[in-house]
């Protein structure tokens, strides 16, 4: 009897150790303000983006002197030449748009330019990360940098394939 219980004690024990998921946690922004490549990359894209910011805010400028010249001059201005100023106004408005949509906006010059300093580090750290993961054998990586985010997971735990077989789909 005394036997079965330490067989069964033992069983229950290795089960245990079998199913516990190991994890660890990990602060990417504090990983990369410690590389200097990461601290001279984010100057450059500052620095790009201080540019390209004064770029718009002159031409800004330019657009606002346009308007109170306009104003200033609409009424002793003939319908003909109104229409044409108005038209040149909305122009510039629109280039300044075009402008800072090409700058700043989704897939614009500074995503670019993120791609091409922040991104290769980035990715630095990513393979670092799960280098980490394989080496320890560790299950999970949770980033705590940015709320919690998993950076890696062993592919043999996604369950998302029995999911869609249990959903039908194959």
């Amino acid at each position: 009897m005394k036997k079965l219980l330490l067989f069964s004690a033992a069983l229950l024990l290795s089960v245990s150790c079998l199913l516990a998921q190991r994890y660890a946690v990990i602060d990417s922004k504090y990983i990369l303000e410690k590389l200097p490549e990461y601290s001279q990359a984010q100057q450059k894209l500052d620095e790009f983006s201080r540019l390209w910011q004064q770029e718009l805010d002159q031409k800004q400028v330019a657009v606002d002197k346009m308007f109170k010249d306009y104003d200033a001059e609409q009424v002793m201005l003939p319908d003909n030449l109104k229409k044409k100023r108005e038209d040149e106004l909305y122009n510039k408005e629109k280039e300044l748009r075009d402008l800072q949509r090409k700058r700043f906006g989704f897939e614009g010059d500074l995503f670019k330019k993120r791609q091409e300093l922040i991104k290769p580090i980035q990715d630095r750290v990513y393979n670092a990360i799960q280098k980490l993961a394989v080496d320890k054998q560790y299950d999970f990586i949770l980033d705590k940098s940015e709320g919690i985010t998993v950076i890696f997971a062993d592919p043999k735990l996604d369950k998302s394939e029995d999911v869609l077989k249990n959903l039908g789909v194959k």
